[in-house]
């Protein structure tokens, strides 16, 4: 019998918490590591030359000498039905779901379709270092069915749901109230806690559900305890303008979300941007949180996210792609974005704190951190392995980085899917 130890060799840099709380203390950082792994779980983090001696003598190990080791990264929204919208010319919110994203979803009603979408998508989250998403199917029940499978087949962490759609959208998409219930019951019964899948309850946004199908979404999500609840929230000044007119008896938008039920812990909201400190402070009581995607804000001309006041508030705060409205897969490339977004808004983002945010943060925010989003041991062994040489352009400014922090900036500012050398699940190479 050999061991089933593996061990992982390389540059090691993990989280154990937020940056701009706790500074330079919140960084494990080891130039030469160790991750010893057993049974896709990390038993033990350390110097190699300290843990190198204690293995058996038969441990497989892989060197990832000269290249960083960071935990998989967390996106906690993204469209895996939009994946063919994906750099879409020219509108904003409301009119880019009329001239896009309707017409691209509704060929998920073919499986087949649903299925080759799906592998395709969860190879390409692979590829760019993405083991964990929180993700939008359609209102088909096989677009879900689809979605899981392909990410199951990949023993990757992932959650998702049916999108609940009765008003306000084409009739080719729409459900009902109780026909949505019922068949996200039935995919939650399927689904979730199976492998590493979990469920998310998915009302699209308010303005496409009627009042009764946001009671029967907020029932949903209160009786299957563990489950999750994605929505979209003041994305957009003419979608805030709407959800005002719609709901007139709500104080906000927000408010909308929380008369219904369906703020709490484990409910995300994309993009947060016209929200005031009411808002905010309801979802620091409630446990929601909040998914910055800053390409899609940018790509749509939505606004400008205020992680500043999110973060002295005590939200919870988490990156999204949002593809296809965002414009990569890549959390290099969103990172980029982030940092240009709160730019603009007059707030700084250090390197280490948006790679915090792209993964212990994300496991915070989705209440996974017992499970993933740093390399202490118990956790699942989702890690990325990135090339600081990926590029001729890269491996120039990075001979002129001096600093740990310098060539985190550079990797987020110039890195892209080309720097992703590997990606690991359960501590295995995909």
């Amino acid at each position: 019998m050999t061991t089933p130890l593996h061990a992982v060799r390389g540059e090691l840099l993990h989280f154990t918490a937020d940056p701009a709380d706790a500074g330079a203390a919140a960084l494990a950082h080891l130039p030469d590591g160790l991750l010893v792994i057993d049974d896709g779980h990390i038993v033990e983090t350390g110097p190699a030359d300290t843990l190198l001696g204690k293995l058996p003598s038969d441990t497989r190990i892989t060197d990832y000498r000269g290249k960083l080791v960071l935990p998989g990264f967390v996106d906690t929204h993204i469209h895996y039905a939009q994946t063919d919208i994906i750099a879409s010319y020219g509108e904003q919110l409301l009119a880019w779901l009329e001239k896009y994203t309707f017409p691209a979803e509704r060929r998920f009603a073919d499986p087949a379709h649903a299925a080759e979408v799906a592998s395709f998508f969860c190879d390409e989250l692979l590829r760019n270092g993405t083991t964990t998403a929180l993700a939008f199917a359609t209102v088909h029940p096989a677009s879900v069915d689809a979605l899981f499978e392909a990410a199951q087949q990949r023993r990757m962490r992932l959650i998702a749901g049916k999108v609940l759609m009765d008003r306000n959208c084409p009739d080719f998409l729409a459900d009902t109230a109780q026909t949505g219930y019922a068949e996200s019951k039935a995919l939650i019964e399927r689904w979730h806690g199976r492998d590493r899948l979990l469920y998310a309850v998915t009302p699209r946004f308010a303005p496409t559900s009627t009042n009764e199908q946001m009671t029967l979404a907020g029932r949903l999500y209160a009786e299957h305890p563990g489950v999750y609840l994605q929505s979209h929230v003041a994305e957009n000044r003419a979608e805030v303008a709407w959800v005002a007119e719609l709901y007139p008896e709500a104080r906000s938008y927000l408010d909308v979300y929380e008369r219904y039920g369906q703020l709490g812990p484990r409910s995300v909201y994309a993009h947060c941007i016209w929200l005031d400190d009411t808002d905010r402070q309801r979802m620091v009581s409630s446990g929601a949180a909040m998914s910055f995607c800053p390409t899609s804000n940018l790509f749509l001309g939505s606004g400008l996210f205020d992680l500043d006041r999110a973060h002295e508030l005590g939200v919870r705060v988490g990156i999204g792609t949002d593809v296809g409205g965002g414009t990569s897969f890549s959390m290099l490339q969103t990172l980029n974005e982030a940092y240009k977004v709160l730019q603009l808004k007059g707030q700084h983002l250090s390197a280490e704190r948006a790679f915090y945010l792209a993964t212990l943060g994300g496991a915070r925010s989705l209440y996974l951190d017992d499970r993933i989003g740093n390399f202490e041991p118990g956790k699942e062994a989702d890690f990325v392995v990135l090339d600081p040489q990926a590029t001729p352009l890269i491996t120039r400014r990075m001979a002129r980085a001096d600093t740990l922090s310098e060539r985190l900036f550079v990797l987020m500012m110039l890195g892209d899917d080309r720097c992703v050398a590997r990606t690991h699940v359960l501590g295995e190479a995909v």
